[in-house]
């Protein structure tokens, strides 16, 4: 559902041609769950950003028409559910949604909605794109030299959630099982879980960032795994996924480890570069080198642990945006927690939930809007006007309230380059 096609249906929902067309009308209907915790404070600021760059790009000519679903603990609340299957439903037939961040139940309901919503959904492609703005605190001493975009498998790995707690008659019987039919001991006061990984799930994500690495002239696609331990699993993504890359892209990419490589390093023009790294050591890498690395393909778990770590890099998740891609819909989140703590405090920083629907926007086609938030963004940091988080650690700026600074980036909308900008 990469390629999109401007239209005028007569319909308001967006829609998916049997191709994977993208066809988007100039006043779509778009779900949204507004989250928990801190969730109807930065949705109320990003919803805000989003509604006023879309008019000061194209005036009367598009809007979003906002349509409330319910999940986490208002979904509970109103309906006794986490996880209503009538909000399936609704991100299903509207194609695209937006979402703030959800509790996880504690010993009850489902293990995680977030995982639920990406199973049931088969969102398979969690992706993060990772940059710098200018002027936020940084632990690290040349954060500009981040710009990568994780693409996460995320649809099993450990998240499959297929585990049993030690001492129960399922973890006795898994227990009784490998020692009987398969000759391995595992101590008998073991909790255990399973690691799914299919070359299905495997391949599909990794043509998925190899596509994105290609439509975005970005220089290379790294495979991060630890296939020197785990060998049939993330050592199998691994080998899916080189076998994808030539197979699907054979004369758009160069395999590292192939030669074939320009002097510096680098592919031919207009070619990819196909590597991989393990995981651990890919951790020290995009410190000591992360100017390397742009678009990165890795299973469920590491991809959780390396874009939250790359994240820290440029400020901390509240900086970073996040997607969740099928092929037939899609759901833009905040990539952080719910920080009940702030709750209803007009505290938060909404910056990640605004990125996100910068990302809905040009998944939309609509550039010119998402430019024009990107840009005041990055005006508002500069000015200094920042919430608690960041005001902290940047002596000298003055510290607003998520709605407030949601209303400097409003008044900041304009085209990058314009003068006096």
């Amino acid at each position: 559902m990469d390629s999109k096609e401007k239209c005028q249906p007569e319909t308001d929902r967006i829609a998916v041609t049997p191709e994977g067309v993208l066809r988007v009308p100039d006043k779509p209907i778009v779900s949204f769950i507004e989250g928990d915790g801190i969730g109807p404070d930065i949705w109320a600021a990003a919803k805000g950003v989003l509604d006023a760059a879309i008019s000061f790009a194209y005036g009367d000519r598009r809007r979003i028409t906002w349509l409330e679903v319910l999940a986490g603990e208002k979904a509970y609340r109103e309906a006794g559910e986490w996880l209503p299957e009538r909000t399936l439903q609704a991100i299903k037939n509207h194609v695209v949604a937006i979402k703030g961040p959800l509790t996880t139940p504690v010993g009850e309901g489902i293990r995680s909605v977030n995982v639920a919503l990406r199973q049931r959904l088969d969102l398979y492609a969690c992706v993060r794109p990772i940059r710098y703005i200018r002027g936020v605190p940084s632990p690290v001493r040349h954060p500009e030299r981040v710009n990568m975009v994780v693409f996460r498998e995320n649809t099993e790995d450990v998240y499959a959630g297929i585990e049993w707690e030690a001492q129960s008659s399922e973890a006795e019987a898994v227990i009784a099982f490998l020692k009987d039919q398969m000759g391995v001991r595992v101590a008998n006061d073991s909790a255990i879980g399973v690691k799914p990984m299919s070359r299905r799930a495997s391949r599909r994500l990794v043509a998925r960032a190899i596509q994105y690495a290609l439509d975005h002239d970005l220089p290379s696609v790294t495979l991060v795994h630890k296939g020197n331990i785990m060998k049939y699993t993330e050592g199998a993504f691994m080998k899916w996924g080189y076998e994808l890359a030539r197979e699907m892209f054979g004369d758009h990419i160069v395999v590292e480890s192939d030669g074939g490589l320009e002097p510096d390093g680098k592919a031919p023009p207009g070619k990819v570069v196909i590597k991989d790294r393990i995981a651990d050591m890919m951790f020290q890498q995009v410190l000591l080198r992360p100017e390397a690395y742009h678009v990165i393909a890795t299973p469920n778990l590491n991809g959780d642990y390396l874009s939250d770590a790359l994240a820290a890099q440029v400020g901390g998740l509240g900086m970073a945006p996040g997607a969740n891609f099928a092929d037939n819909c899609a759901l833009f989140e905040a990539t952080h927690g719910t920080a009940p703590r702030y709750a209803g405090q007009d505290k938060a920083n909404p910056i990640s939930l605004i990125l996100s629907g910068v990302m809905m926007l040009e998944y939309l086609g609509w550039m010119e809007a998402a430019s024009a938030i990107e840009h005041a963004i990055q005006k508002s940091i500069s000015d200094a006007l920042v919430t608690y988080d960041l005001a902290r650690q940047m002596p000298g700026s003055q510290e607003v309230r998520c709605s407030e600074f949601a209303e400097a980036v409003i008044e900041r909308l304009t085209w990058p380059g314009h003068a006096g900008t």
